[in-house]
């Protein structure tokens, strides 16, 4: 293909960026209004994510399963672009599930709620198979060793959905993007809200689904990238991964089971159920480990798993996109619990409300953007002069981008707020001109960076630990890309399914964020931010580790 039609493919490629991005941040939005409208607990509503990302992990390991059955790679058979397309046509199935799911429902039918839960992680199914397709096809589009910049264009799309999705969805549900918990519960009491307005949205969204769908089918631009090379079995793999899905099914079924009564549960089973967290959470770390040692004795049977980067890579996934989600999943709760009888917060700042913590929470996700759009810069070759200019404009441009939209919604920070974010995003600038747009480069620094910003959470307080917490997100923005193009850099054909492994290892966003908030019930909201310490440092391992393998084997990165 020439470069501008690449060019062409790409910006038809980057729709359902946006897609996965507007959905998986509007859960903050559809959670609380679950929560009051179904009438059940917090741990519940919390189904919401674990829906959607496990969801991922199953969707990328049915896929796999199935090409081990037929011995054929179904992606490589299918090609990238159809992928996609059978992606977003199974993810608009989930949405127009959602209408007759939830038709003639009413305030507290909480066994209504689990139906809703299937049409989420039906689509949730399809945005599995489009991210198996879509980030090896980015990736293929043009120079391997420029694939991660194309990521972090197409991840700074995904950002920008985060961004306004949530505004979007308060918006079409509440007919105002703030609440409070109080409000939120008797506009649905006097019937102001209901469902009407969520069947209606994803109907919508369903649409919206279908439409991209006929963009990709029609799309001259976008090629099909098949394969057809012999697909070789990896049963090892697969039993491997069978056996570790039995393991986290076991676990949080019997943690499901716990949640039956509605008294306050002992100490004892909060312990048992913390426990049972911690397996399923070393389950995966132990299988990786496994993986890597025995594929590197007897390669035979493994599959692409015999790569040790694309192996150390999953296990990277899985730590950043917890990592990444636990750090904004559980803002909101440190931000609200007061300590003792004081009026304020674990940080020693003013504890508050629901309506509040939505600046916070879109200012973290926001950080995501910022940093994606920085690392897109190097995609339309500007000059070396001209780059150094926009490294420094640009996230500030970003930034600009989340105040105003923040101030449409009706939030404002305050020049304190603006300052310290300031800050934190000039770390973020040098942290880019050091990196020099090199992948293993870039994830030792942010992730040492990261590393650094939890600590001073953990250990400091005020705006300092605030903003610390908060600039997790500028952190990680640049994290995916490269991980990504580390992993599957030399799989050769094994490259499709070794997306698929890492997408599985979404999986991360199911189970790390739930063993936090146990760690936050069992100790403390603060100190649980270990947990985000934990998953940085893997990361900092990981990027010392992956040059190391991909040097001895060649590979360029």
């Amino acid at each position: 293909m020439s470069n501008q039609n690449n060019k062409s493919a790409l910006a038809t490629l980057v729709t359902v960026f946006f897609f996965w991005g507007f959905i998986a941040a509007s859960n903050g939005v559809f959670i609380p209004f679950c929560k009051t409208y179904f009438n059940i607990d917090q741990f519940q509503s919390q189904l919401v994510d674990f829906a959607f990302y496990g969801a991922y992990y199953i969707g990328a390991l049915m896929l796999f399963i199935m090409s081990g059955t037929i011995k054929k790679d179904i992606m490589n058979n299918w090609g990238y672009k159809n992928g996609i397309i059978y992606g977003l046509l199974l993810s608009a199935i989930g949405a127009f599930v959602m209408y007759p799911s939830t038709s003639g429902a009413e305030q507290g039918q909480t066994n209504i709620f689990y139906l809703v839960l299937i049409a989420y992680f039906i689509v949730a199914l399809g945005f599995s198979l489009q991210q198996t397709a879509a980030n090896p096809f980015v990736i293929a589009l043009g120079d391997p060793k420029t694939g991660s910049h194309r990521l972090n264009l197409a991840g700074g799309i995904n950002s920008f959905g985060t961004t306004i999705g949530p505004i979007v969805v308060s918006l079409v549900i509440f007919g105002s993007a703030t609440w409070s918990t109080d409000e939120l519960a008797n506009m649905i009491k006097n019937n102001e809200i209901t469902l009407g307005t969520v069947q209606t949205l994803y109907l919508g969204v369903g649409v919206l689904f279908l439409l991209a769908a006929a963009l990709f089918y029609f799309s001259k631009k976008l090629p099909s990238l098949k394969s057809d090379t012999i697909f070789e079995p990896a049963n090892k793999a697969r039993n491997l991964l069978i056996v570790l899905t039995l393991i986290i099914l076991g676990c949080f079924g019997y943690i499901f089971s716990t949640y039956t009564g509605n008294t306050e549960a002992s100490e004892a089973v909060e312990n048992t159920r913390l426990i049972l967290l911690f397996i399923a959470l070393f389950a995966v770390i132990v299988s990786v480990f496994i993986a890597n040692t025995s594929a590197s004795k007897k390669p035979e049977g493994w599959g692409a798993m015999k790569y040790p980067q694309l192996v150390l890579g999953m296990l990277a996934i899985f730590m950043y996109v917890g990592g990444e989600v636990t750090i904004g999943s559980n803002l909101g709760e440190l931000l609200k619990q007061p300590v003792a009888d004081t009026n304020l917060n674990a940080l020693g700042l003013p504890v508050l409300n629901d309506s509040q913590l939505g600046l916070y929470i879109s200012l973290y996700w926001g950080g995501l953007m910022i940093g994606r759009w920085v690392g897109a810069i190097t995609v339309f070759n500007p000059s070396t002069g001209l780059k150094k200019v926009l490294l420094i404009i640009v996230p500030y441009v970003a930034f600009a981008v989340i105040l105003c939209v923040n101030w449409i919604a009706g939030n404002e920070f305050s020049t304190n707020e603006i300052l310290f974010f300031a800050i934190c995003i000039a770390v973020q600038v040098i942290g880019f001109f050091l990196a020099k747009d090199k992948p293993v480069k870039t994830l030792k620094i942010f992730s040492l960076l990261g590393v650094i910003g939890m600590l001073i959470g953990l250990f400091g307080s005020g705006n300092v630990a605030l903003f610390a917490f908060l600039s997790g997100g500028l952190f990680c923005s640049i994290m995916w890309p490269c991980i990504f193009t580390l992993s599957i850099a030399g799989l050769g054909k094994y490259t499709s399914q070794g997306s698929a492994f890492l997408i599985m290892m979404i999986l991360g966003g199911a189970i790390i964020p739930p063993v936090q908030g146990k760690l936050a019930d069992v100790f403390s909201i603060q100190s649980s931010y270990w947990i985000a310490v934990a998953c940085f440092a893997y990361l900092l391992f990981y990027a010392f580790r992956a040059k190391t393998v991909l040097d001895k084997q060649g590979v360029e990165y």
